[in-house]
């Protein structure tokens, strides 16, 4: 990531993080005051999106720290763990939610409608303005944002926010028409629940770059039949593709060289390294060299070439 578009990321972290202070002590005032618990739901929602925020800016903050002979990778792994986190927040939280619209199903309170919806309804500008300046990105950038899972995370919280505060919208204007208290605390289990949509989805995919799994989108087939377009491969095997994070993908592999080829491994390592980055955005390749393919797992002792 440049200089220029980690600098900018760090700048729309902070705008973010000020307007979603404001919008929590908004909702949260405007809550206690008018009783309404989806307006408290959401004023939870956005605390969370406080804490999201000020996690992924961190994270953002020390991923770009340099490796060091501790941490050979870096620490692109904490915007993974900053995501994690995230995502176990809303999780937690939307049970909170639920079981509390559970309780004001039970036993239902006044609430005043009109007061609820002016303050829903500036909580929801507000909402869409941090989500422009989340989601958002200068022409000639070269960060790829929208790839970035740490940012993807804060995106959803807000986004998810801005939608609850619309769902509180309407349930403010049906109470202000018809008086119904109940669509209160409906509001409020529906509000739980986009939020339970929002942490499966971060936790699935934070969960599956720090098991290592194989990065979405990207086939071991084609990775297989991209390398052995190289005239001088023969064959692949011991492949293996995963994610440092959501913007750094590695891959380690055996290459067995046709012949003629086994004098030439710089030249033929400088192919590999740019056709798989051209065409998979692979940052991290480790290949080892062989004159035929290996068949004892631990026993593969060929020439290494590292890019």
């Amino acid at each position: 990531m440049s200089m220029i578009s980690k600098q900018s990321i760090e700048k729309r972290f902070v705008i973010s993080l000020v307007l979603t202070l404001i919008i929590f002590f908004w909702e949260l005032i405007g809550g206690l005051i008018s009783g309404s618990l989806a307006l408290l739901s959401d004023a939870a929602h956005v605390f969370m999106d406080v804490f999201a925020l000020a996690l992924s800016y961190f994270a953002l903050r020390f991923s770009s720290r340099p490796a060091d002979d501790r941490h050979t990778f870096g620490w692109h792994r904490l915007e993974v763990l900053a995501a994690l986190g995230n995502g176990i927040s809303l999780l937690v939280i939307s049970i909170g939610i639920g079981w509390e619209a559970y309780q004001r199903f039970l036993e239902p309170e006044p609430v005043r409608g009109p007061l609820m919806l002016v303050i829903a309804i500036i909580g929801l500008v507000v909402n869409l303005v941090v989500a422009l300046v989340l989601g958002g990105h200068r022409h000639g950038e070269k960060a790829h944002i929208h790839k970035d899972l740490n940012l993807q995370s804060a995106f959803l919280h807000v986004m998810g926010d801005a939608v609850s505060s619309l769902g509180v919208i309407v349930a403010a204007i049906i109470i202000s028409l018809t008086g119904a208290q109940w669509v209160d605390p409906l509001a409020s289990a529906l509000i739980a629940v986009l939020i339970l949509i929002s942490s499966f989805r971060v936790l699935k995919g934070s969960l599956h770059i720090l098991v290592e799994g194989t990065p979405d989108g990207l086939s071991l087939n084609e990775v297989v039949e991209e390398i052995q377009r190289s005239p001088a491969v023969e064959s692949v095997h011991e492949l293996h593709v995963w994610n440092l994070c959501s913007q750094h993908i590695a891959l380690s592999a055996h290459v067995v060289l046709n012949g003629p080829h086994l004098q030439d491994q710089a030249a033929v390592m400088a192919e590999l390294r740019e056709r798989l980055g051209a065409k998979f955005e692979i940052v991290h390749t480790t290949i080892q060299f062989e004159e035929s393919a290996c068949v004892d797992a631990g026993g593969c002792n060929g020439a290494g070439a590292h890019a």
